[in-house]
Parts: structure tokens; sequence; C-alpha cells
């Protein structure tokens, strides 16, 4: 063994006692607990090494030790693969989410199934609209001056929109209105759907214009993203215990929770399904996370990516145990929304 792979056995037990006990950790304790066939002298030597390269820190004097974000990093980075999840594990989660009606539920189910697996705060991303297709269209006639609008698209998302008219709608208006739709919006990409929709309007005859014309407004709507919708979280009542030791990071946690803005933009870069990704500390945006640490993956089917989850707590957490549960998660939450 190297030097160096010594020093980053000494760093992963630094930081697995850390995780376990949220007490810096000295060199007597590694001796105790960790068998790293070293004196102590060596250990301390080690430490010394792994301190003056930023990757342990010293938080009070006569202290022990704490991994800095680097040498989380490095931790993470060096972990050869995910642990699995035991066989049971699997087919516990993989029970509980086909037991889903539909995909409200899935996603409901999966981040609560997340945040009890890791207890932290658990947070899913609904397939994104843009690289979902159009799978059918339908208009009802609620009554004479109103019709329901439904998009349903591949990845099991529903849009019901309200359509109220100038005018009573014929039988002839309402199927000259789903001939129209099934034309030029069914089996087209979200953007594609929203560009015909517009032409939808110069298509039609006058005759059913004051049907067409408001139709189309609302359809437009249905069919473009509306991010405060997107996200669902569970766990919350996680962040109070896991940021117990560190309470004036708590408040700006809870913020950037409730904004949702940076976790957007931490699933809008993942790039495929089941590649898990670690963000950590300082490596946030938002200084508001400067403590916490983001493991997120992406869902879908095959290649085709169709949206995110993550799970948000405290740099101090069980990466390897944390990345595996959000990883096999994702991997059956694309499962079943592909299937639908």
């Amino acid at each position: 063994m190297t030097a160096d792979d010594r020093r980053f056995e000494v760093l992963r037990a630094i930081v697995s006692d850390y995780v376990a006990t949220r007490e810096p950790v000295g060199s007597k304790s590694l001796v105790e607990r960790h068998q790293l066939g070293v004196s102590p002298a060596t250990i301390r030597n080690d430490m010394a090494v792994l301190e003056d390269e930023g990757y342990i820190a010293q938080p009070h004097t006569s202290a022990g030790r704490i991994p800095t974000d680097k040498g989380y990093r490095l931790f993470v980075d060096r972990l050869s693969q995910v642990k699995p999840l035991s066989a049971g594990e699997r087919r516990a989660i993989q029970a509980f989410l086909s037991e889903a009606v539909d995909l409200d539920d899935v996603l409901r189910r999966s981040v609560r199934l997340l945040a009890q697996l890791t207890r932290q705060v658990a947070v899913v991303q609904y397939p994104t609209l843009a690289r979902s297709l159009v799978r059918h269209v339908e208009a009802v006639a609620l009554d004479s001056r109103r019709l329901l609008l439904v998009v349903i698209t591949d990845t099991g998302r529903v849009e019901q929109r309200l359509v109220e008219l100038d005018a009573d709608v014929t039988d002839d208006a309402l199927s000259t209105l789903r001939s129209l739709l099934a034309a030029q919006v069914a089996g087209r990409r979200l953007a594609e759907a929203a560009s015909a929709v517009t032409n939808l309007a110069a298509l039609a005859d006058p005759a059913v214009r004051h049907v067409v014309v408001p139709s189309v407004s609302v359809l437009l709507d249905a069919l473009v993203e509306h991010p405060e919708e997107r996200l669902v979280l569970s766990g919350t009542s996680h962040a109070t215990g896991a940021w117990a030791d560190q309470p004036a990071s708590l408040r700006g946690v809870l913020e950037a929770l409730d904004e949702q803005v940076t976790l957007l933009k931490l699933l809008a870069a993942l790039e495929a399904p089941d590649a898990v990704m670690v963000s950590i500390g300082r490596e946030n945006a938002d200084v508001n996370l400067s403590t916490s640490a983001l493991v997120s993956a992406g869902y879908g089917s095959g290649n085709t990516l169709m949206g995110g989850l993550a799970v948000v707590g405290p740099t101090r957490m069980d990466y390897p145990g944390t990345m595996a549960a959000v990883r096999a998660v994702a991997r059956y939450v694309g499962e079943i929304v592909a299937g639908r």
C-alpha cells in the first residue's frame, strides 16, 4: 500500500466515524476502532499531511479532526462503486412503488420512500414536458359553453384545462376541434405541439373558430412548462435533526428548499438516467446550501432522461448508502413511468 493509499484509508475512517458520531475524530479513536495496520505515530503523521492538504480540519484547539468539503469530495470520487442495496431492499422498493395508481402517486411514493431510506430531505421532479410526447388530447363538452381539454403525455402526465366559450358549441364544431387536435398535436413533442397549436385557428373553418380560438389559447398554457409545479418534497422534518449541530445553516437550507430554484438547476444538469451526481458544500452555487450535500440521479427509459430526484442533507452524510438509495429509487421510477 502506498502512502497516498494509506492516507486515503485514514481519511475514509475519519469520514466514517464523523458521520456516525458527529464528533471530531482523534488519532487515538482511529487506532481503537479501525484496523489500519500502522502505528499511532504514523496515523498522526498521516492526519497532519491530510490537514496540510486541506482534506481534514481541526474545528477547535485540542479537538480531533473533521472532513472538509475537499475531503468529502475525494472520498466520494474514490468510491470504486456504489454499494448495491440488498435483494430484500430492492424488492420492498419495487413492491411499494408498483402499487401506485397514477403518476402523481408514483412520485409521492418515491419521494416519501427516499426520505425514509436516507433520513434526509428528498425531492423528485415531474417528468419534464420538453421531453414528453403528446399521447392523446381529448375535448369534452361540459355544457353548451364550457369544454374540458385533457392532454395526456407518454410519461403519464395529465393536464386538464377548462375552456369558456362566447357562443354555444355544436356537435359538429366539437368533432372538428377533436379532429384538428388529433391531426396537429397528438404524437408530437410538447414544444412542437405548442407550435402546431398556434396554427390551428388559421386552419379552422370560420364557422368553428369561436370554439377553436379559445381552445388554442387554453391548450398553449397546458403545453408550456410550469416550474412551480415540477417538484415534490418529502422529509423536511428530517432537516432539523440533520442540521441540529449547525442551527445557523438550517434557516438557509429551508429557504433553499422552499424556493426550489437551486434544486431545479441541479436536476437540469443531469444528462442521463442512472448516473449519480454528488454536489458538496461550496460546490453548490446557492450560499444557503454551502453546508449541504446533494445526491441526485436521473430517471427515464433507456437513454431518454425524463426527470430527476435528489436527497439533500448535511455534508456529513452517509454517501455510499445515500447514493445507493437514490440510484435504486431512480431506476424503479424510470421503469414505472416509462411503462405507463
